[in-house]
């Protein structure tokens, strides 16, 4: 059991610990995700129950993760869809409220457990300096969970 940097789901800042690695049909090493499903799961949750604001790519993650299109999620947070494409590309800060209202809206769409109340997080969207790491504890990849 490894750790891997997870960028295949567009994020640079996902680490998986205890992940598996496998030797292919060439003979070399890649890493096994059986339940891919339940790793974006809780990168999400990583994402949306972190104390500080999102950046563009994880705003582009959670997006696709609800199914939504950015017209779509632009038109929740009463903006442009311009407006969520300069967020996702890093070209402008993303909006503090709307930033709010999308977390709470995906934790309830994506069934994130929290205690957390909604003021708690509107705090919590405030930029940040770089991306902080998302730690994903990969040991039961039936269960993935962030690394405590």
């Amino acid at each position: 059991m490894s750790t891997y940097r997870y960028t295949e789901c567009g994020l640079d800042n996902v680490i998986i610990q205890g992940v598996e690695f496998v030797t292919d049909d060439n003979g070399e090493e890649v890493v096994s995700i059986p339940n891919v499903n339940g790793l974006h799961k809780a990168i999400a949750e990583g994402i949306l129950l972190r104390q500080a604001g999102m950046s563009g790519k994880e705003l582009r993650f959670i997006r696709t993760e609800m199914g939504m299109t950015q017209a779509e999620l632009a038109g929740i947070v009463n903006r442009e869809p311009l407006s969520v494409s300069r967020w996702e590309r890093g070209e402008t800060p993303i909006d503090h409220n709307a930033q709010a209202l999308i977390r709470l809206i995906a934790i309830q769409r994506l069934e994130v457990e929290t205690d957390a109340s909604a003021q708690d997080i509107a705090g919590w969207c405030v930029p940040s300096a770089g991306d902080p790491p998302i730690l994903i504890d990969g040991h039961n990849p039936d269960d993935y969970c962030l690394a405590a």
